[in-house]
């Protein structure tokens, strides 16, 4: 038997077991599901402290690297040592951008979070004047109207939505309040929970960006001697590709959710609507998902302002479109640009399989992950065209 029929033959028995292998590995995988979804919560409740700063470091790298681009020069001139003078840089440069992430955090939440109580008591107080005064409003205009008054008298849809608050809205509000005291306490060790790890994640924080420079000439040295030269710089191309993708999306996307949110308290503090602060933070929030965000975001607060004043409603509801008019044609590509190169398609697909398998989290790292995915299988397959002398050219397909 020959060599090649020799290897043939390994080649396939060897591709036969994997096969078989991974039918196994998926089969248990299917039976003990619930096990291992514990056993990754848990693992993942462990590392959360990791996780906050990682993604705290990641998102103040800019920041980082802004201080010690402007420290560096000004070093160099009152320090000869160039040891100290990179040692000094990374000191401040670190301090100063923990304390300016933390001020930040810390302004927002104290500015914030006072009014969203407040406003949330005020909804919670004032539902029953506000439903009483919104069937009243709707009476008005059905007796202005005797066409829609006759809708309304003929489809009981007075007695049922009398019913519905009776019945529903009410038993629920009364049942919130009775277990605030509840809510409360859990929320209490949540808090602690959360402030333990936000501590943990700070100082985690300042390890990474201390030595960022190291971790990335160690991946690079595990890259290169994992692989051929050429297949090592095509992963760190890609490495770049998505550290360009999603630090590019996500910092361009929270500074487009932040003017969102300005401009809303602005506009809203100006019409004199109510609820504004809550109002504009859950619109600011949720602006951070792309393409459902604004629907998100405008259901909840249009029915906040509607029991308050069912006419400021319509006037919200129409600055909220426009709103989003101009964030969508003016804002948002003005500070995104084209920064994932897909389609609405795809953004719409990203959002849907990210957002079922990850919640709000994959609704927000959905379209830059996808971006990456989508690339990489774009360059496959134009490397494949290539090996083939077969154009690249998309629509060199059309007629085919």
């Amino acid at each position: 038997m020959k060599k090649e029929e020799m290897r043939k033959y390994i080649c396939g028995g060897i591709t036969g077991c994997a096969i078989v292998g991974f039918g196994i590995l998926l089969y248990f995988i299917i039976q003990k599901v619930d096990t291992i979804s514990s056993a990754i919560h848990m693992i993942l409740d462990i590392l959360m402290p990791i996780i906050y700063g990682l993604v705290l470091a990641y998102l103040t790298i800019p920041i980082y690297n802004f201080f010690m681009r402007k420290l560096q020069p000004f070093l160099e001139k009152q320090i000869k040592n160039e040891k100290y003078v990179h040692f000094i840089g990374k000191l401040f440069s670190i301090t100063l951008t923990i304390v300016l992430a933390i001020a930040v955090v810390v302004g927002l939440f104290a500015m914030v979070i006072p009014q969203v109580i407040e406003s949330i008591k005020s909804i919670i107080q004032m539902a029953p004047d506000s439903y009483y005064r919104f069937l009243t409003w709707i009476q008005k205009i059905s007796n202005d109207n005797p066409e829609l008054k006759s809708l309304l008298v003929n489809g009981d849809v007075m007695d049922y939505m009398q019913n519905w608050f009776d019945a529903f809205l009410m038993p629920t509000i009364q049942k919130i309040l009775n277990g605030l005291t509840t809510g409360i306490l859990l929320s209490i060790t949540n808090i602690l929970t959360l402030v333990k790890n936000v501590i943990i994640g700070v100082i985690v924080a300042i390890y990474v960006l201390n030595s960022k420079d190291k971790f990335v000439a160690q991946g690079k040295k595990l890259i290169y001697s994992a692989m051929k030269k050429e297949h090592a710089k095509l992963v760190i191309d890609e490495v770049r590709l998505i550290h360009k993708m999603f630090g590019g999306f996500i910092s361009g996307k929270l500074l487009d959710s932040l003017i969102i949110g300005i401009i809303c308290f602005v506009v809203m503090s100006v019409l004199k609507m109510p609820y504004v602060m809550l109002v504009s933070v859950i619109i600011g929030v949720t602006n951070i998902i792309p393409f459902f965000g604004p629907f998100i975001g405008a259901i909840p607060t249009s029915l906040f302002i509607l029991m308050e004043s069912p006419i400021q409603c319509i006037y919200f509801i129409i600055f909220i479109i426009l709103l989003q008019q101009f964030d969508g044609n003016i804002l948002g590509p003005k500070i995104l640009g084209d920064s994932t190169g897909i389609s609405s398609f795809w953004v719409l697909f990203s959002i849907l399989l990210f957002g079922g398998l990850f919640g709000f989290v994959g609704m927000i790292i959905g379209v830059p992950t996808f971006a990456v995915f989508y690339d990489l299988v774009s360059r496959l397959v134009n490397y494949g065209l290539r090996k083939k002398k077969m154009s690249t050219k998309t629509e060199d397909y059309k007629e085919i």
